[in-house]
């Protein structure tokens, strides 16, 4: 139960003591501050409730719009956000809760945290991050190798060319994106004779220029939601975002990409880039990324992958030929905070020329001067903290055979998972593994005999009935709060492409034993068995096409 925080009075003094003097032994955030050190995941065990609140009773914990008047003390304010926020929180490093793409986190991660923000470092130039700048372009050199294998002389000579770079940080995989085509955009429309390029004059006079009627991006239909974003801010419209088939293993369809192009290209709208997907964010699929970097040197596009999730798969000598061709791509997206272990807010963009970003060049005279090895001349962002520290400590503590450990144990425990479900009488596999994410949902044994047999509008109203019955369990199960699974909706061919709501879980936390996999089966399985209503209606539809 929240109490009432005690108030101080406003002083300089009092200011002063919160920036210079910590808090005593005994108080509560002394205590929180060596239980997260001693067991980090024991603390989020006890301080986070496993009952779920409703959203509207929590809002009432944060209704106040008015900025206090008196200061709280710090073990007061601290307590307050114990009961208010932190209880209330996900509780995203649970082994039992594998639908989400963040993991447990390496207990190191949280004192160098500490010393990353009492630095408080700010990248966009050299004046505020001095050691800080060196150590992050290290960090995408190391990242750059990991996917283009480039030799030690070109890492020498470009690594730290403070008129190059080889990728930039970023806050996530949507900002990364975002660059990657930003880039492509101003280098497919670049200054030429008497034009002075897209970033000066804009889009207007550079189609006008260059005679193109439209321009446009393709990706899988399976692509990221922040793609239709970075349509939107460069410029290009969502509508230029096109979607391109997925055969029935998620993966882009290298032949209708192929269609496509020639259809664009006759029609003298220019491509800015092709995007393949390694990962997509429902299935953990990975587009054939040898043949659409073939059809991108064809035709002259920037070709972009969008490893954001699959990208740490590289780490792994057995699985890294699953992302056969990343190599080829003109930039790659990769998301730190997914399957390398690092706190939220650390996404990079990679460009296998290190000319590339020169297209997006901004200087300043205050800042980012020319000549400068400022980070901030060729990134979206301005100011910018040092994520890039904790994952230098991360790759060095963990190693490249560590990060195949773990890459290895959640593909194969993820094969595992999918093997469960296949013995299963009363469950169905969506979509197998390729990475560690899988889709499936429950179906009752007799049904799944119906589902063989049906079609066209009895299979439409099973499937509806299968939909509600899924929601259902997936809602329960988080709500109860012991387990959770994460629920998506795809369009399966075996289903006649019907819009069906799947179970989808992402296998990636070290934690999650084998004995934990078969208790969430177990536990939808009682759930289902809660819903008598939905049962006794799916059984009906069920024996009606078994009847004919």
């Amino acid at each position: 139960m929240d109490t009432e925080q005690k108030t101080v009075d406003v002083s300089f003094e009092n200011l002063l003591r919160i920036f210079t003097v910590p808090e005593g032994p005994d108080s509560t955030l002394t205590k929180i501050e060596e239980e997260l050190s001693r067991n980090l995941n024991q603390f989020l065990r006890e301080h986070i409730v496993a009952e779920e609140k409703p959203l509207k009773e929590i809002e009432k914990d944060f209704s106040n719009p008015t900025i206090p008047e008196q200061p709280s003390f710090v073990s007061d304010h601290t307590q307050h956000l114990l009961d208010t926020l932190v209880s209330h929180s996900v509780h995203t490093s649970a082994p039992s809760f594998i639908g989400h793409m963040t993991s447990a986190l390496p207990y190191f991660l949280m004192p160098l945290s500490k010393i990353m923000i009492a630095l408080n470092q700010n990248l966009v130039k050299i004046e505020t991050s001095k050691a800080f700048t060196p150590l992050e372009r290290q960090v995408l050199g190391m990242l750059h190798r990991l996917v283009y294998q480039q030799n030690d002389t070109f890492y020498t000579q470009w690594m730290h060319s403070a008129e190059h770079s080889l990728g930039a940080f970023c806050s996530g995989g949507t900002i990364a994106n975002i660059t990657a085509l930003w880039v492509a955009r101003n280098n497919a429309l670049k200054a030429q004779g008497d034009f002075q390029g897209v970033e000066k004059e804009g889009l207007f006079k550079a189609m006008k220029h260059y005679g193109y009627n439209g321009m446009a991006v393709l990706v899988s239909k399976r692509g990221h939601y922040s793609l239709k974003k970075a349509a939107d801010v460069l410029g290009l419209g969502q509508d230029e975002l096109i979607a391109i088939d997925t055969d029935d293993a998620n993966r882009l369809c290298p032949s209708a990409l192929a269609k496509q192009l020639k259809q664009l290209q006759q029609q003298n709208i220019k491509v800015i880039a092709v995007i393949g997907v390694a990962g997509t964010t429902e299935t953990g699929n990975i587009d054939p990324l040898d043949e659409i970097a073939e059809l991108c040197q064809q035709y002259q596009c920037h070709f972009h992958v969008d490893a954001a999730w699959g990208g740490a798969t590289l780490m792994s000598n057995r699985y890294r030929t699953l992302l056969k061709g990343i190599e080829r791509a003109d930039s790659v997206t990769i998301d730190a905070h997914k399957q390398l272990y690092i706190p939220m807010g650390a996404g990079m963009v990679l460009f296998k020329n290190p000319d590339s970003m020169r297209s997006v060049e901004h200087h300043a005279q205050y800042i980012l001067r020319k000549g400068s090895k400022d980070l901030g001349s060729h990134t979206l962002e301005g100011s910018r903290s040092g994520m890039a520290m904790l994952v230098y400590a991360a790759m060095n503590i963990i190693s490249r055979p560590g990060y195949e450990l773990l890459i290895n144990q959640s593909i194969e425990k993820a094969q595992y998972f999918a093997k469960l479900i296949t013995h299963q009488p009363d469950f169905e596999l969506i979509s197998a593994p390729e990475l560690c994410l899988l889709t499936y949902r429950y179906v009752p044994e007799k049904t799944r005999k119906a589902l063989k047999v049906a079609s066209g509008k009895p299979l439409a109203e099973l499937n509806d009935k299968l939909n509600e019955l899924t929601q259902f369990i997936q809602k329960t199960q988080r709500e109860t709060g012991r387990s959770f699974v994460s629920r998506t909706q795809l369009n399966p061919q075996h289903l006649e492409q019907r819009d069906t709501i799947v179970f989808r879980v992402v296998l990636a936390n070290p934690l999650t034993q084998n004995e934990i996999l078969q208790a969430v089966l177990e536990e939808q399985r009682e759930i289902a068995a809660k819903a008598p209503n939905l049962n006794k209606q799916l059984m009906s539809l069920t024996n009606e096409l078994l009847k004919k």
